[in-house]
C-alpha cells in the first residue's frame, strides 16, 4: 500500500478558512480588508454566469462590485420591511 503525500495540491483548502476569508487580498486593490468581512457563495448556471460577466464588462466594473451594488439596492440597511 502506498502512503499519501503531504504535499499540498494546487486546489488545496486553506488551513484556517476564517483567516483566508478575511485575508488582505482586497488591500491590493486599495480596499480595506475590514470593509468586506463576509463571503457569499451561490450556485448559478454557466449561462447566467456568462451573462453576469458580460454585463459587468460592458459597465466597466467587476462582477463582485456590480453584485454588491445590486444587493445593496435590493436590501438597503434602513429597510424595515421584514420579508
Amino acid at each position: 500500500m502506498t502512503s499519501r503525500s503531504n504535499k499540498q495540491s494546487f486546489a488545496s483548502r486553506p488551513g484556517d478558512p476564517d483567516r483566508w476569508i478575511k485575508s488582505a487580498d482586497t488591500s491590493a486593490r486599495g480596499i480595506a480588508a475590514s470593509e468586506f468581512t463576509a463571503r457569499l457563495t451561490i450556485d448559478v448556471t454557466p449561462e447566467l454566469r456568462g451573462r453576469i460577466k458580460v454585463a459587468a464588462f460592458h459597465r466597466g466594473t467587476t462582477v463582485a462590485d456590480m453584485l454588491r451594488e445590486l444587493l445593496a439596492r435590493e436590501f438597503p440597511a434602513d429597510d424595515g420591511d421584514a420579508r
